[in-house]
C-alpha cells in the first residue's frame, strides 16, 4: 500500500520561506516521477511543481517559477518543495503525489496515482 504524508506547512508571513516534505512508503521510489499540488478554497487543485524519477528534469508552474524549488532524496523516499519568497496568493492546502510513469511531469491531476493527505500553508500579508 502506497502512502504519502506531507510535512512542514504553517502559517508565515509574506517573504518567508517553507519546506514541505513528503515521505513515500509502499513504492519503489527511485522509479516514480513526484509532484506537488495546491488547492485553495473553492478552487481546483493545481500543479505546482514536478519531478523526474532521476531528479534531473523538474517542472513549475508560471506562478512558483523562480520562487520554489522541487527536489528529492531517494534514499529517504522524500520528495521536498522550498518555498521562498512567499505570498498570500500561496496560501492553499499542499498535496504532494505519486506517478508511477517516472519519466514524465505531468501537470493534471488525473495522471498521478496516489496522493496525500495534504498541509495547510497560510501566507499573511
Amino acid at each position: 500500500q502506497v502512502q504519502l504524508v506531507e510535512s512542514g506547512g504553517g502559517l508565515v508571513q509574506a517573504g518567508d520561506s517553507l519546506r514541505l516534505s513528503c515521505a513515500a512508503s509502499g513504492s519503489t521510489f527511485s522509479s516514480v516521477a513526484m509532484g506537488w499540488f495546491r488547492q485553495a478554497p473553492g478552487k481546483e487543485r493545481d500543479f505546482v511543481a514536478g519531478i523526474t524519477y532521476t531528479g534531473r528534469i523538474t517542472r513549475y508552474a508560471d506562478s512558483v517559477q523562480g520562487r520554489f524549488t522541487i527536489s528529492r532524496d531517494n534514499a529517504k523516499t522524500t520528495v521536498y518543495l522550498q518555498m521562498n519568497n512567499l505570498k498570500p496568493e500561496d496560501t492553499a492546502v499542499y498535496y504532494c503525489a505519486l506517478d508511477r510513469e517516472g519519466a514524465r511531469i505531468a501537470s493534471t491531476t488525473r495522471a498521478y496515482d496516489y496522493w496525500g493527505q495534504g498541509t495547510q500553508v497560510t501566507v499573511s500579508s
